[in-house]
């Protein structure tokens, strides 16, 4: 039997596959697409990802500071999705705290700021919101990230 012989079957199986080539490939959905806010933390004594250090957000009030959620970074120093479903994304001053004092202890490595405050504004006009932390155990840097 010859494999390059069109048979019927082999007809209707290219068909298929020449059909299911053509069609677009869904995407799975990602929670984290659609989120608008997310964190990184690097450190930049050993140039690697800082995982495990504890992320809090809250949104400032008359009332004073208001806890809106919190997250841990992944092995890749990240915090993909920080902003809470449930809570409506609208312009406000943010405050975004990483919890570094607990991440050096936890190397038992000495450090000068046991947490690091980052206070934004956010403008609901804008898409997404990126904080990048640059982090050493006596000095750090931050900016507004993509």
């Amino acid at each position: 039997m010859n494999l390059m012989t069109p048979t019927p079957a082999r007809r209707l199986m290219l068909a298929l596959a020449l059909v299911a080539a053509a069609l677009p490939l869904a995407a799975a959905p990602d929670a984290t697409a659609a989120n608008p806010l997310s964190v990184h933390v690097l450190n930049l004594q050993t140039g690697e990802p800082s995982p495990g250090i504890q992320v809090e957000l809250a949104r400032q009030t008359q009332a004073g500071w208001v806890a809106l959620a919190n997250g841990r970074t992944d092995a890749q120093g990240r915090v993909k999705a920080l902003w809470p479903a449930t809570h409506p994304y609208e312009s406000g001053i943010y405050r975004v705290v990483f919890k570094t004092g607990a991440y050096y202890a936890a190397q038992q490595q000495p450090s000068f700021f046991p947490e690091v405050p980052v206070i934004f504004r956010v403008d609901a006009a804008q898409a997404h919101y990126h904080i990048p932390l640059l982090l050493s155990p006596f000095g750090y840097s931050t900016y507004r990230g993509n």
